[in-house]
């Protein structure tokens, strides 16, 4: 009983560690976050915000392997805030333990979850703490489906290398800024001859780099533009209305069903992103529109301001 009642307030570690079998998983946490909300069944607790503070520990089935430093194969941190944050968001709810399910089924709607401890404590009760606990595993969220997360479309900007150069391009991303969409701009490689390596793999690879090269060209000129290659990081920075650069390299070719080998140029790996992440429409400033491209698609001189 004694160790019972120890678990009971004990950090959810503890208690994933009890519950752990012959092969421990490996586990992420988040401590003590505290936010504001109205939530409460009694009429009392109705049209006023309280603090409440989350604890969160996740088992996950990790991909990642010491010789793997790669954010894309691991669960991010930001999930956890996220599920908290979109689930307050979505309505007001009555039960903290209705709000502890919610938070675990979107967690658990990741792959490399596998078991979610969630614990929230309303602050401003008493002199106290009131609070849920809850373990969900995996299997028992299957069939209960997750508020759906809409993931927002971006707009993709593909700027020419005079476009990048142009001396108002602080004007130009306060448009794009102002737009409350969230922007992603790919660029091309600079106008430069690039190594010749003699055979395709290799030259496609370095195709790629020099358009990375230009979008920290582009990132130097101002600090709103924040060069992202991963799609973790992307997802994020959409859903926080940032605006990102795109750098190619790493999605190009880790995906399975990504652009052909022949598309290498940034106007035609812009409409492959626009397509893939399903953009509300694809902005050329200068450069060569692709055809059959799948998304609305505006073409303008590479100095105008487009009307967003």
């Amino acid at each position: 009983m004694t160790d019972d009642t120890h678990l009971a307030f004990a950090h959810l570690s503890e208690r994933a560690r009890a519950m752990a079998g012959q092969d421990p998983l490996d586990r992420i946490s988040l401590r003590d976050y505290e936010c504001a909300a109205d939530i409460g069944a009694f009429q009392s607790e109705r049209g006023k915000e309280q603090r409440l503070r989350f604890n969160i520990l996740v088992e996950v089935q990790s991909k990642a392997a010491t010789d793997a430093d790669d954010v894309d194969r691991i669960l991010s941190y930001d999930t956890l805030l996220e599920a908290i944050n979109t689930t307050l968001a979505a309505e007001r709810l009555n039960l903290l333990e209705t709000l502890a399910t919610r938070v675990a089924t979107r967690i658990l709607a990741h792959p490399p979850a596998v078991r979610c401890f969630v614990r929230i404590e309303k602050l401003d009760r008493g002199p106290f703490a009131l609070g849920v606990e809850i373990v969900r595993s995996a299997p028992q969220m299957r069939g209960l489906q997750p508020l759906a997360d809409k993931m927002p479309h971006p707009l993709v900007v593909y700027l020419s290398n005079d476009a990048v150069t142009r001396p108002d391009l602080g004007v130009l991303l306060d448009r794009l800024e102002d737009s409350g969409i969230p922007v992603v701009i790919c660029v091309g490689p600079a106008d430069t001859v690039p190594p010749q390596a003699g055979a395709p793999i290799p030259q496609r690879r370095i195709a790629l780099l020099a358009i990375e090269q230009n979008a920290w060209v582009l990132a130097a000129r101002d600090n709103r533009c924040v060069v992202v290659d991963s799609r973790t990081e992307l997802d994020w920075a959409m859903k926080h209305a940032q605006i990102s650069v795109w750098a190619p390299l790493k999605l190009v070719l880790g995906t399975v069903d990504g652009p052909g080998p022949g598309v290498t140029s940034g106007e035609g790996l812009a409409a492959w992103f626009a397509s893939r992440f399903k953009a509300e429409r694809l902005v050329l400033l200068g450069g060569q529109a692709p055809e059959d491209v799948p998304v609305r698609t505006e073409a303008w001189p590479s100095g105008a301001l487009p009307q967003i």
